[in-house]
């Protein structure tokens, strides 16, 4: 876009959650002395839900123009500017920056309400608060990001605020150790993003168009064809780079480890980090630069295929978790994969529209997994629930809904954004069949896993302990029976389960009469991207679409079929699986295939031994270097000394000895008599006159 409306509206929805913090931050802990706790809510809540009010009048406004015409552009002011680097402060709107506004106000704006709740008898409540508005800032500066370097800003923001929200009981070893590895392995991605970043702005420079702001960067991106770094192509090199960093954001393979410790942190953390906002932070990126990814098509191979097998590879670790939150977190991995996939194959609008739904979907489950555990008085071990739709209606249909969008069941939300990733993997010219293949199984495990742990919850008896029909605990166990959550966190579930229903409705394909509302409301945004590289285009039939879809829905009902046989009707036992192979492939997968004992055998443990190493070679190698320097010095100085104390000292004291000894023996020849002396001097002019003469003869 040329020419961008301009406004100062923008940056209000980055200042009001900031404001909130710093208030929170800086005077939370008096406030909440003085004033309570009522008060730190209104302080945290209320800037997201301005935040969400400006978000909305964008959002009307950008739909009110023409879609050529919908960019906003927020220039604050001049920040770096430095040679060809020019670096405003500015923020930037357009269909695609207004669609993640919306999901990170408003469910983030939902999950603050429900935290109000849920954190309550927390003594660090404004310091939770106060985090949780930061981290709300920093994703929306990474959306609203007019260039590269305020992206950053965001980028890093968010890891930081991550970092802070997952050990926020960093009293407890786990929590800080879940908060400090989500640190350091985004660390990895995000060096890799800024390797790319000046890659970048380093070629365009060099090419006479250097910028870091993105539109420049699609105006002229022409400019990296045919430039080579290294041998290989810019292009590539750098949407490489960009690509490992998103890995990292959006926990990918190989740096998806970080996420599912992360549910060490509070379930709202779950739900807003790790659900709704933060990773998906990597998809975004790649919508945004999806000029750059259109014009290197090997990436976009390995980001689908990254994708397809982080879907694959997640769900099937999934299936075997225990932890209420643990599925959840592996589902997350699984389900940024599809949006991988989708972006990978050229589908950009279709991984968007995949992040928007699942935002809703995965919020409500790890919201509702909070109540639950809420419930439970902090038990997390589905094998010691069951029953709880007794006790918890809200919470198990809300459950149920998001569950049904998350498994692709027909005509909801995640029915439509996911087939039409998996339609776009078979059909488009950069897709394939093993890209269909691995989403394919991916969502019958999904199915399987998700209401395996729909069923261990809600169905089947209480297995906490004994309670009789009036509440008295029993035995071991809980000693009250759960109790539906307070309103403050069903009020939220309610809205978003009705949302991951709703939303389904701007996505419906062509070959089920819809428009496909969503992606024509994005095509401003990735309309260079598909002309630079024209992949997307579907090539396949209707007959093929349909064939597809239905087997998609196939493939989800036998994975619920199956489920069901296991887990609420009992007609087959999980034994089967968990004994196959005798019992290896269940350990393997259980153990979540050992990946976390690799990285502790190689990368750090290996770090610790080349420390260890470096340190022996510091103490002994080097420091004996230096020290063995210093003993010859020593030594050299000290046979130097001797040298000049014996010899040198030796010689000039005796030269003096000798001269005091003569004259000594010259000083008794002065008797004091001057006849004396007369003699002397006659008797030498009496021999002087005897030598010259007989000299002269």
């Amino acid at each position: 876009m040329e020419h961008p409306i301009a406004t100062q509206s923008l940056r209000w929805i980055i200042f009001l959650p900031l404001l909130g913090a710093v208030i929170n931050g800086l005077f939370g802990r008096v406030i909440q002395k003085q004033f309570g706790k009522n008060a730190i809510s209104i302080l945290a809540c209320a800037p997201v839900w301005l935040a969400f009010a400006i978000s909305l009048s964008v959002f009307f406004q950008l739909r009110g123009v023409a879609p050529e015409e919908r960019a906003l552009l927020d220039n604050v002011w001049d920040w770096i500017h430095i040679g060809d680097l020019h670096a405003p402060m500015a923020f930037w709107a357009d269909p695609l920056s207004a669609t993640l506004l919306l999901v990170v106000t408003g469910v983030g704006g939902l999950i603050h309400i429900y935290s109000v709740a849920y954190m309550h008898d927390d003594a660090a409540f404004w310091r939770f608060f106060a985090y949780l508005n930061l981290f709300t800032a920093m994703m929306l500066t990474l959306v609203l990001g007019d260039n590269i370097l305020v992206m950053f800003v965001g980028w890093e923001g968010v890891g930081l605020c991550s970092f802070a929200l997952i050990g926020f009981w960093y009293e407890e070893y786990a929590n800080a150790t879940a908060g400090s590895k989500a640190f350091i392995v985004n660390r990895v991605g995000d060096f890799a993003f800024v390797v790319g970043a000046f890659l970048l702005f380093w070629t365009m420079s060099a090419a006479g168009h250097g910028s870091v702001i993105f539109r420049e960067i699609n105006q002229h991106a022409e400019v990296l064809s045919g430039k080579t770094f290294w041998g290989m192509d810019v292009v590539t090199v750098v949407t490489m780079l960009f690509f490992i960093g998103a890995t990292g954001k959006s926990a990918q393979i190989p740096l998806y480890v970080w996420l599912p410790d992360a549910m060490a942190g509070p379930t709202p953390v779950s739900a807003l980090i790790h659900a709704a906002t933060m990773v998906t932070a990597g998809v975004y990126m790649i919508g945004r630069t999806n000029v750059l990814f259109s014009m290197a098509p090997t990436t976009l191979h390995v980001v689908a295929f990254v994708g397809g097998l982080t879907a694959l590879f997640a769900a099937t670790i999934g299936t075997a978790q225990n932890d209420i939150k643990k599925v959840l977190a592996y589902s997350t991995v699984s389900q940024l994969g599809y949006m991988f996939l989708g972006m990978g194959v050229g589908a950009y609008a279709a991984g968007i529209y995949h992040l928007v739904t699942h935002a809703f979907f995965k919020a409500c489950l790890f919201l509702g997994s909070g109540s639950v555990i809420h419930a439970m008085h902090h038990e997390q071990d589905m094998r010691k629930m069951g029953g709880l739709r007794k006790w918890m209606p809200i919470t198990h249909w809300t459950f149920l809904i998001s569950t049904l969008c998350l498994t692709g069941f027909p005509f909801t939300s995640g029915f439509f954004s996911k087939d039409e990733i998996l339609w776009k993997a078979w059909s488009s010219e950069n897709g394939s069949p093993l890209f269909w293949l691995m989403g394919f199984c991916g969502a019958g495990l999904t199915a399987f896993y998700m209401f395996r742990q729909v069923y261990m919850t809600f169905y089947g008896e209480f297995r906490g302990g004994h309670h009789d029909d009036h509440g008295q605990g029993h035995g071991h166990g809980q000693e009250a029976h759960p109790h539906e959550s307070p309103l403050l966190m069903t009020l939220p579930l309610a809205i978003l389960a009705t949302m991951a229903l709703v939303i389904g409705l701007v996505g419906i394909p062509h070959s089920l009469g819809g428009s496909l509302e969503f992606e024509q409301w994005l095509a401003p945004v990735f309309e260079h991207g598909h002309e630079a590289v024209a992949h997307h285009a579907a090539h396949g039939s209707s007959a093929t679409e349909y064939l597809l879809m239905a087997m998609s829905v196939g493939i989800a009902f036998f994975g619920i079929f199956v489920a069901t046989s296991m887990y609420l009707w009992k007609t087959w036992s999980p034994d089967f699986f968990t004994n196959l192979a005798g019992g290896k492939v269940y350990t393997w997968v259980y153990n979540k295939y050992y990946v976390d004992e690799l990285y502790q055998e190689t990368f750090i443990n290996g770090t610790l031994r080349l420390s260890q190493f470096l340190a022996w070679f510091d103490r002994t190698i080097v420091d004996g270097i230096v020290n063995g320097a210093a003993t010859v010095v020593r030594g050299l100085s000290f046979l130097n000394g001797m040298f000049d104390q014996y010899v040198i000292d030796g010689i000039v004291n005796r030269l003096a000895e000798a001269t005091l000894f003569t004259g000594q023996r010259f000083r008794q020849m002065q008797t004091g008599s001057i006849n004396a002396y007369l003699y002397v001097v006659v008797g030498a002019v009496v021999v002087m006159m005897v030598v010259e003469l007989a000299w002269a003869g």
